[in-house]
């Protein structure tokens, strides 16, 4: 059984760090990666990607949040984590983890359907 879970989030000032985690388990996935709910839309389908990691150490981030967040991957295989730091009111959102285990369909993409596992997902809410 695969399972996705997400941890981290909370509520923070402008200009404050949260650091999200994933587990992921099930199976020996090829790529891990946060997506983020856009603001103002409720469907499954409007999610945006936020950085993603690949098995061949490749990293990809959504240009708005480069030099703001890191992602990363813990010592145990399939954990995931997502520091952000400098965060903005306009990065609240609910945070998804996601996970594939077949390279070629995931690798260098952030289409939703490239990523079969998906987490529940943890609030992060920044204020002012």
């Amino acid at each position: 059984q695969v399972r996705v879970v997400e941890s981290g989030g909370g509520s923070v000032e402008t200009g404050g760090s949260l650091r999200l985690s994933c587990v992921a388990s099930g199976y020996d996935f090829s790529c891990m990666g946060w997506f983020r709910q856009i603001p103002g839309k409720e469907r499954e389908e409007d999610r945006e990607g936020i950085a993603t990691i690949d098995s061949d150490g490749n990293i990809m981030y959504k240009e708005t949040v480069k030099g703001r967040f890191t992602i990363s991957q813990g010592n145990v295989k399939n954990t995931l984590y997502l520091q952000m730091n400098n965060l903005k009111p306009e990065d609240t959102s609910m945070y998804y983890c996601a996970a594939d285990n077949y390279l070629p369909r995931c690798q260098g993409s952030w289409h939703l359907a490239s990523y079969n596992y998906w987490g529940q997902g943890t609030q992060v809410t920044v204020f002012s």
